[in-house]
């Protein structure tokens, strides 16, 4: 009898066969192919229709309808959301914004990543599955695939079938369908940082200038391929969300979940057959909870972390335990407490208001406040005092001493400015340039400012002063410090 334990057998990639782009394999000496990666199966999300497809749709309509609708609102003479990057100038509605009021975009973020928090803590990856643009944009492409290829069923034919007319037709259908809506969808976002009324008239006499171009079709692009092609992959492996949502989640966290206690032992079997009777559960293991996701996850396998939330499952179980006569809710939106302790609605929703979701809201609540009254305190005059660096100081005739600056006054309202301009802080200090200023509506204007002063009005060295603008048309008044040389 032979004892020798056999060779370790010596493991060889090789490079994988065209057709194969998903699975990786390596060879052994004995030409046994080991598969490395799993092999990533195209998912064919089945359609659903129930409450919850509803409100993904009535979603899907208002978040485009804002996206693509506001670039064209007109607010006064000018387009109502526009960020002028080359004229360093954002306008939102009434609001004119400079690159000085970065904080005002960095509380918008900050708001913005504190409600992602709070609506996290409280109610998942709701945003996800209702109004994330991947999701979106994934559920209108999918809608334009069943328009022209059919339903699942008939995709599936059509994909396993050899290439005819029909085939053909209609898959270049699907695909010129998906292009003209990420082409226009990247003309549109384009036209929130270029006039959309000008990029359209540019686009039409095919003379859009070389980065309005590329950002028009890089943009399409990325719509085209994340919601036609990447789709799921895109949740599961680029969002960064899906990995840091558990630093988030609690067990108090509304997910959807399966009621395993209700739904096991799963099983096939008639409608008229008495579930008790067979020792099973209310599951029918039908899998079409699977069928339904976006993502091909089986949520009766508990929490996991390529769920979006979307609801697709609950809906279309509802649907099978009405056909069955069961109870609806096998699977629902609850919190893991609540599955497993049996709560009903009124305990589920006091524990909404536990410490992270007050700490979070208390928080949220004082950015917001913090950022509007910052917002209505905002004074639409903004100046910038800058000394000339040819001269510091000179004396001129009639005994003085004479300082020169540069003013930038920048004119944050919609309408033409009058400005008065002053100077204060030594005995004698007068304005020897014009005093007032005219800057039109969202302008910059540099202005020169000479002042002087008696030759023995002040000592040798550098003195504060203060400028004032003042507007004449309208409230409106800025106070600057500069510094005046004396020389000695």
């Amino acid at each position: 009898m032979n004892d020798s334990k056999p060779a370790p057998r010596k493991v060889i990639p090789i490079a994988v066969m065209a057709g194969e782009p998903q699975q990786t394999q390596a060879a052994g000496i004995d030409g046994e192919l080991i598969s490395l990666y799993q092999a990533q199966k195209k998912i064919y999300p089945r359609s659903v229709s129930g409450l919850f497809s509803k409100w993904r749709w009535v979603m899907v309509f208002i978040t485009q309808i804002v996206f693509y609708g506001l670039p064209w609102l007109e607010w006064g003479q000018r387009q109502a959301v526009l960020f002028d990057l080359e004229a360093r100038r954002f306008y939102i509605l009434g609001l004119v914004l400079y690159p000085q009021d970065f904080i005002y975009l960095s509380g918008i973020l900050v708001i913005s990543a504190l409600s992602l928090f709070l609506f996290t803590a409280v109610a998942g990856r709701q945003w996800c599955g209702y109004a994330c643009p991947q999701t979106v944009y994934t559920e209108i492409f999918l809608w334009l695939e069943k328009l022209t290829e059919g339903d699942r069923s008939a995709r599936l034919r059509l994909d396993a079938s050899p290439m005819s007319v029909n085939k053909f037709t209609r898959k270049a259908s699907k695909q010129f369908l998906w292009l003209a809506l990420s082409l226009w969808t990247g003309f549109t976002f384009v036209g929130y940082f270029t006039p959309i009324k000008e990029l359209g008239l540019s686009f039409i006499n095919i003379s859009m200038g070389p980065w309005e171009t590329f950002w028009v079709f890089f943009y399409g692009f990325a719509t085209y391929g994340n919601a036609g092609f990447m789709r799921e992959q895109v949740c599961k492996y680029m969002c960064p969300y899906a990995r840091f949502q558990s630093a988030m989640f609690d067990k108090d966290t509304l997910i959807v979940t399966y009621d395993e206690a209700r739904g096991e032992p799963r099983g096939s079997r008639s409608k008229k057959a008495d579930p008790k009777e067979l020792n099973l559960g209310s599951c029918v293991d039908c899998t079409l909870c699977v069928q339904v996701c976006p993502t091909g996850i089986d949520i009766r396998k508990g929490l996991q972390y390529e769920c979006i939330s979307c609801a697709a499952c609950i809906d279309v179980c509802d649907t099978v335990m009405d056909k069955m006569n069961y109870p609806r809710g096998l699977i629902r939106y609850s919190t893991q407490n609540a599955v497993s302790q049996g709560w009903g609605k009124a305990q589920l929703l006091r524990r909404v208001f536990r410490p992270r979701v007050l700490v979070y809201s208390a928080i949220l609540i004082a950015v917001t406040v913090s950022l509007f009254v910052s917002l209505a305190l905002r004074s639409p005059l903004k100046v910038d005092v800058i000394r000339d660096r040819a001269s510091l100081a000179r004396i001129v005739s009639g005994d003085k001493i004479e300082n020169v600056y540069r003013l930038q006054v920048m004119n944050a309202t919609e309408s033409t400015q009058n400005y008065r301009i002053t100077a204060s802080g030594l005995p004698g200090l007068a304005l020897a340039s014009e005093s007032t200023v005219s800057v039109n509506a969202t302008e910059s204007r540099g202005v020169t400012v000479t002042l002087q002063l008696p030759y023995e009005g002040a000592k040798s060295g550098s003195h504060e002063i203060h400028f004032e603008v003042e507007s004449i048309n309208s409230p409106g008044r800025v106070a600057e410090k500069s510094v005046f040389l004396v020389p000695r």
